[in-house]
């Protein structure tokens, strides 16, 4: 049987709509009377809030805001020179708001390119389809069409540290994060518990060091974390926060090589070390879930750590870390 062609519902049929759900009428008894489709009903006043909340004059203005939108074509479809950039930056995974920002850096008097990161969303999730929109949303910091509920954390093994120093015992200066020197660091678990990645950050500045692993034990990682730390200048090698977790019981060997003292926060309280929890959640955007670390080059490990020390940050009025740890370098 051929179907009825849709008709847009009117003004005059959301008053009568609105009149009748308020006299306690049913979808169907309304469907009757102003003979629609009950289904196309029942959407039309979940749309409008509910039963309770359902306004014809509302419903109205709300659809003839949704048809012209619908007309307009997207900004980033008219502007080729600007949707090459926004996807040259989604692709290594700048969020849309250190895209936004990075336009007026990078384009100061061209107001064309400029875009606002809702639209930058809004168009990865509603406009492209197939496999373009699958790539968009992966570039996205939650990589994830719906909310996902949050997985329990893997346990590290905790032990009694030799000559453990507390968190509370840190020089005040490192807390204020006015002085630069102070780092926090952490390692990613990798494969089946078996590979790990080392990862440090300068609280001030932001700036990452990634540290290759091929083994996770206590030696190793402070050998390997050793070699990377004193590639920094020393004027800027004070103090490591670490969690209490057993890889870092030969702590004292890091700070006999580097001459960073290395401080212990206290147990389940990863916020009191949290711009290294939010750069490990950076980090993963790059090697997911059950990486083998043993197996990655460190060439492609220190990609990923250039990629994140040059993308810019709001807290640093959008330079980028490499930029502001440089110009303490310098001084």
């Amino acid at each position: 049987m051929k179907q009825n062609k849709y008709r847009r519902i009117s003004f005059i049929e959301r008053e009568e709509i609105s009149r009748c759900l308020a006299s306690g009428l049913s979808i169907r008894r309304i469907a009757g009377k102003t003979q629609r489709n009950p289904g196309d009903l029942s959407r039309e006043v979940k749309k409008g809030g509910g039963r309770e909340k359902y306004r014809a004059h509302l419903s109205q203005y709300r659809a003839e805001r949704r048809r012209k939108k619908q007309g307009r074509k997207k900004k980033l479809e008219i502007q080729p020179k600007l949707k090459e950039y926004v996807f040259k930056k989604l692709f290594i995974f700048w969020s849309p708001e250190q895209i936004a920002n990075s336009l007026k850096m990078d384009y100061p008097e061209d107001t064309a390119m400029r875009i606002s990161p809702e639209t930058i969303y809004s168009y990865a999730y509603i406009q492209p389809k197939g496999e373009l929109k699958k790539l968009l949303v992966k570039a996205l910091r939650r990589h994830h069409y719906k909310r996902h509920k949050k997985n329990r954390k893997t346990k590290r093994e905790v032990i009694n540290i030799p000559n453990m120093v507390s968190i509370e015992e840190r020089p005040e200066e490192a807390e204020k994060r006015t002085i630069a020197g102070h780092w926090e660091g952490d390692l990613l678990i990798g494969k089946l518990r078996r590979s790990g990645l080392g990862t440090i950050v300068e609280r001030a500045t932001r700036k990452v060091i990634l540290v290759p692993l091929k083994e996770k034990d206590h030696i190793t990682v402070a050998r390997n974390f050793s070699k990377e730390l004193n590639k920094i200048p020393k004027k800027l090698r004070k103090t490591m926060t670490y969690d209490r977790g057993s890889e870092m019981s030969s702590h004292e060997k890091i700070t006999a090589n580097t001459k960073i003292k290395v401080y212990f926060a206290h147990s389940g309280s990863p916020w009191e070390r949290g711009t290294n929890e939010n750069t490990n959640g950076l980090i993963r955007q790059f090697f997911s879930k059950g990486t083998d670390f043993a197996k990655l080059a460190t060439r492609e490990i220190k990609k990923v750590e250039k990629l994140l020390n040059e993308r810019p940050r709001k807290t640093l009025n959008w330079k980028t870390p490499e930029e502001v740890f440089k110009e303490l370098v310098l001084r």
